[in-house]
């Protein structure tokens, strides 16, 4: 009987500290949602966007995106934006998707311009810069690798004739 109480206890107290570490992560973590005027902007890309994604001024959290869909006439897609109501964004302002590291999450990089007319609520950013697709890069850069480096040609800085004939490659399938 009085191992099981000493059990029960020790129990309780791993369930407390684990409730108390829950709540630490939770609060240092800031994942508040801001409310917020909403602002709408256009991107080319969005790869890895989700809403609930931070938008971020100078790396302070500023606000959340709230939603995402596709504008059915320029098949842009339409990201809708809560800003903090303190915060007051001039008309130039840049949004960007930007990327925390090679391995880290996506987020609203917010670049306030130096307008003096701010944007209002419901307004719009005119000036966007799409996600880079790190995939596609990779890409490119293996292909131009292989293509620069490769098959015995004539790397002496020209060719026979004279003349600076470009070279010709099969395109790719």
């Amino acid at each position: 009987m009085h191992r099981s109480l000493i059990e029960t206890v020790m129990g309780a107290v791993v369930l407390v500290v684990a409730g108390l570490f829950v709540v630490f992560a939770f609060s240092a973590a800031d994942l508040r949602a801001v409310g917020g005027y909403p602002v709408t902007a256009s991107f080319e890309q969005t790869t890895g966007l989700n809403s609930g994604a931070d938008v971020r001024i100078s790396g302070i959290k500023v606000g959340s995106v709230i939603n995402q869909q596709l504008d059915p006439e320029t098949y842009l897609a339409r990201i809708t934006l809560s800003i903090d109501p303190a915060v007051k964004l001039p008309r130039d302002t840049i949004a960007k998707v930007a990327s925390e590291g090679l391995l880290g999450g996506t987020y609203m990089q917010l670049i306030p311009g130096g307008d003096d007319q701010m944007i209002e609520p419901g307004g719009r950013i005119t000036y966007t810069q799409s996600s880079v697709d790190l995939m596609d890069l990779l890409g490119r850069f293996v292909f131009t690798a292989a293509e620069s480096g490769g098959g015995g040609s004539n790397q002496s800085g020209g060719n026979q004739s004279g003349g600076n004939k470009p070279e010709t490659t099969a395109p790719l399938k």
